[in-house]
Parts: structure tokens; sequence; C-alpha cells
């Protein structure tokens, strides 16, 4: 991680530190960029804050330290208390699978330290999630396919969060600790799911490609084959029971 990306952290941390002071417990880095599997300045910083408590107000105090973590291109915060992180680890098993899998803590304790997160609705999630990204990019493919250039930014804008589900997917599978970057994920999606790899691997590298790198055709013939290992994936996913037992850390 750059320099100038640990010196804004560390500034929103000391932001939020101020603004929280005792009730702060956590500030996590979670996702690619905790373990260096990102784009700089593209790929997002995702941050869960954990409080002891949550009051309108505690959120209004926030307002400017959020305001200029959002003013620098950032996401919104994910903010829970510590009892509700607890208590929802089988409501959102994904998220929360996804944070404890590839987290870095920038101030105070370790939120999933010995927690177990919960698989019982994973599966439910899992195809859930898969057949929402099938129905959006189906919908957005209308506007986009004008272009090379906007077909090219949905499925590099999506492929993102897609990516993110193969490792529940595998989970189901019975694979307890899947890879954790995205190009590893997709290698044993693709042994696993009999998943077109090439594919995966041209949508991954999207991001860092030129603008104009693929004309039209080309374009609609990676969209259509995007599709068609979404499909394959969603198939596979809804056949599969529920893993037995709960992922720990």
């Amino acid at each position: 991680m750059s320099a100038r990306i640990d010196n804004i952290l560390r500034g929103f941390v000391d932001d939020l530190s101020e603004t929280h002071g005792a009730n702060l417990v956590s500030v996590v880095l979670y996702g690619s960029a905790a373990v260096g599997d990102h784009i700089p300045l593209q790929s997002d910083y995702n941050i869960l804050v954990v409080l002891r408590r949550i009051a309108p107000e505690d959120l209004r105090l926030a307002q400017s330290a959020v305001r200029n973590w959002r003013r620098l291109g950032f996401s919104l915060p994910v903010y829970f208390t510590l009892d509700e992180l607890r208590s929802a680890l089988d409501v959102f098993p994904i998220e929360f699978h996804h944070m404890e899998r590839a987290r870095r803590v920038l101030y105070g304790s370790d939120p999933f330290e010995g927690v177990t997160i919960s698989d019982e609705n994973l599966r439910h999630q899992t195809e859930y999630e898969l057949r929402s990204k099938l129905i959006q990019l189906r919908r957005h493919y209308v506007p986009a396919a004008s272009s090379a250039e906007r077909l090219c930014d949905l499925m590099a804008e999506s492929f993102s969060s897609v990516a993110a589900l193969l490792a529940p997917a595998l989970m189901l599978r019975g694979e307890k600790n899947p890879p954790v970057t995205k190009r590893e994920l997709i290698q044993l999606a693709a042994e696993r799911f009999a998943l077109d790899r090439a594919t995966l691997e041209a949508l991954l590298e999207l991001r860092t490609r030129a603008p104009g790198e693929l004309d039209l055709a080309a374009a609609e013939r990676l969209f259509a084959s995007y599709l068609a290992q979404l499909e394959r994936l969603i198939a596979t996913v809804d056949s599969l029971t529920e893993t037995t037992g709960s992922a720990g850390t």
C-alpha cells in the first residue's frame, strides 16, 4: 500500500478517534485493499467502524470525518456496535466472511478474534446475490451495448462484486479456506465449477486495460461468455446444500 494511502487511512482513523472518543472500539480495513489485491486509487477501501453504542447523535458527530473521507472518493464506512456484529454473524455470512478473511485492524481490538461465523444461510445468500448480479447485468446491458467502452465499463464495474462471491461458492463446495486474492479465486473456481478461466481472467484485467483495447465485437463476445459463466455458477450453487458446521477464524 502506498505511503499516500497509508497517510489517508491514518488521517481518517485519527478523525474517527477524535469524533467518537471512548465509544470507538475498532476501525478495520477489509477487502482486497487489506491484502494488497487491489488497484491503487481505483479499488474501494472498505472500512468497518465498531462502536460500543450507536445513537443518531453518534452518527451526526461523524459527519465531518466521513465527509472528508467521501471527498477523496471512498465509499461510506459500515457502522456496527460490537454486540450487533456478534449477533448478526448468521444473517450476513458473505459480508462477514469477506471481512474476516481479508482484514487489517487500523485501530483498537480485532472484532473478529475468537468469533465463529455461522454458514446456516450461506447458500441462500450466495445464490440470491449471484442471481441479482445476473439480473442487473442483463438490465444494464441494454444502454451499455451502444459502445465498446460502455460495455467494458459495465463488465469491469460488476465483476469485482461477482468475483467476491466465488469465495462463498467455494465454501459451499467444501473449501474451508478459499484463496484471498481474486486471481487465485478465479483459478480454483474455474477448476471446481467448470468455468472458463480465460473469460474470468479477461474480466479481471478489464480495469487495467486502456480504453479502446477491445472493439465492440470483442466486448460483445466477452459479455456473452461472462453471462454464460455466471449462469453456470448459479446452476451449480442452486444444486448445492448448505455447508455442515461453521467456518471460524
